[in-house]
């Protein structure tokens, strides 16, 4: 029997994972490889974009083994990725240095000294100007390595995020090009004409030479040409990997909100039109084709998974997020016990890169558990913050909350979650959203599907749950944290202004 079944790409942060999908928007096969995050000193995170490359091709060809004996063709490849994460590398295709990631905080020095165009850029790109934007990390590469910028001032030194980078492996260096989302995060996309900005490349002195060309995250760009047994398969969708899960959920009204835990969380609510200026959340392009874009907006937390892993870490656990979710599972609350997972800073809705960790409210009585158990709820508690504050951007009372990624697993993470938000978390029990959602917009370009329409009454496997706790203890529960987080802003502020 024969069958057509999408390639789909997620290269994340900590693997890189590939689905086969067939025309139901089923997964019909899964394979995945990790990925190694070094950190070479405090504060600084990175990749090696070779090893990126080589895991793409590891669960690329672990799909055509399984394709090829189910007699299956494969008609289009579809790629979500991390985002933010900046990569720099040569025609010939060698990397000048190792990935940039999305963690990273070393370019902090370069936003202090462009706060001053902070407002502009905001206003341009949606974004707050922070560590996070793939800007800032190529503005600390060429001013580390002067002779950089003048390698790609003459064309002969590329900048691109994950997607540019795989793109350009896997047509052999012959497209060099990035989708409206993932250019929507570099802080160099002008929201109101979708292209690479005069201002803003001369406030980051980034030449427009090196940048990649900007496409629609739906549609064909380029054939693949370095996996021989993928030869001649198009490329028919990239975008980022939060936007490709909110493709995945299916669920394309105004107004629709999801949050996707993984190492970091990404909050996104699709809008009618691209909304005001708001300083606490960004605005950016959901997803686009060649005849429409879609808005959002979005709010950003740069630890969520990261700080169960790390806990598990500091406890010396042998399988540390794992082993700390168990922990956590042991006891039935956090027993006044809180965490602020600030270690590198804070995202929406303080963006605050001077925030450090804290943890408050230890006794005598406190265990390990208890501290595994506050990281926990410390991911409900952030992106209650930033529900909180999307609901006061758009003034309106958002209903529901769709939750996807790896950490919604964790049931007890899940009612946490329900229970700070005061309503229902419908959580999507199919796994690997944002590669779903790079098939469906790859099917979109195939013709499989003609519209949003279709792609919204595809099969949807969801488990909601419900709030349990009462207005009293909910609001007792946010006051504490919103206290434990101004005291962890404060000790960065001190921390900042002291020599001590």
């Amino acid at each position: 029997m024969n069958h057509e079944w999408i390639l789909a790409i997620d290269q994340g942060t900590t693997n890189t994972k590939a689905l086969l999908v067939d025309c139901e928007g089923q997964t019909t096969f899964r394979a995945s490889a990790p990925v190694e995050l070094m950190q070479p000193q405090p504060g600084y995170v990175e990749q090696e974009p070779v090893a990126l490359w080589l895991s793409v091709c590891r669960v690329a060809e672990d799909c055509v083994q399984h394709a090829a004996k189910h007699n299956a063709k494969i008609p289009a490849i579809a790629i979500s990725n991390q985002r933010e994460t900046a990569v720099a590398w040569r025609r010939n295709g060698e990397p000048v240095s190792n990935a940039i990631s999305w963690q990273c905080r070393r370019s902090v020095t370069i936003c202090e000294r462009l706060k001053d165009q902070a407002s502009t850029l905001q206003s341009a790109t949606g974004l707050p100007l922070d560590p996070l934007m793939s800007a800032t990390k190529w503005a600390w590469l060429f001013e580390q390595q002067p002779e950089l910028r003048r390698a790609a001032e003459a064309g002969d030194v590329l900048l691109g995020t994950v997607d540019s980078w795989l793109i350009y492996k896997l047509t052999a260096g012959r497209v060099h090009v990035t989708d409206h989302t993932n250019a929507s995060r570099t802080a160099l996309l002008s929201l109101a004409t979708l292209e690479w900005d005069d201002e803003l490349l001369r406030i980051f002195d980034i030449p427009r030479a090196a940048l990649p060309a900007v496409h629609a995250s739906s549609g064909m760009c380029g054939e693949c040409i370095t996996i021989p047994d993928l030869r001649g398969v198009p490329i028919a969708s990239l975008i980022g990997d939060s936007h490709a899960a909110l493709v995945g959920h299916g669920r394309y009204k105004s107004g629709t909100v999801k949050a996707t835990y993984g190492t970091g969380s990404s909050l996104m609510m699709l809008t009618p039109l691209l909304v005001k200026e708001t300083k606490q959340l960004a605005r950016a392009v959901a997803w686009s084709t060649p005849d429409s874009v879609r808005f959002a907006l979005e709010g950003n937390i740069a630890m969520s998974g990261a700080a169960i892993q790390w806990v598990g870490e500091f406890l010396g656990l042998a399988d540390p997020a794992k082993d700390a979710a168990d922990l956590a599972a042991a006891v039935p609350d956090a027993a006044g016990v809180l965490f602020v997972p600030a270690m590198v800073g804070l995202g929406a809705p303080h963006w605050d890169a001077m925030a450090r960790g804290l943890v408050a409210g230890l006794e005598r009585a406190h265990t390990a558990a208890h501290l595994a158990r506050a990281a926990v709820d410390a991911i409900a508690f952030q992106v209650a913050d930033v529900l909180e504050a999307m609901e006061d951007a758009a003034n309106v009372e958002l209903p529901a909350l769709l939750a996807d990624g790896g950490a919604t697993r964790n049931s007890i993470l899940m009612q946490m979650q329900s229970d700070v938000i005061g309503r229902p978390v419908h959580r999507s029990t199919q796994e690997d959203l944002s590669a779903r959602g790079a098939a469906m917009l790859a099917g979109l370009t195939l013709g499989w599907w003609r519209s949003l329409d279709e792609l919204a009454a595809l099969p949807k496997d969801v488990e909601t749950f419900e709030p349990r706790m009462n207005a009293a203890q909910r609001d007792a529960l946010r006051e504490s944290w919103r206290l434990a987080v101004r005291r962890s802003r404060l000790h960065g502020e001190r921390k900042e202004g002291s020599p001590c």
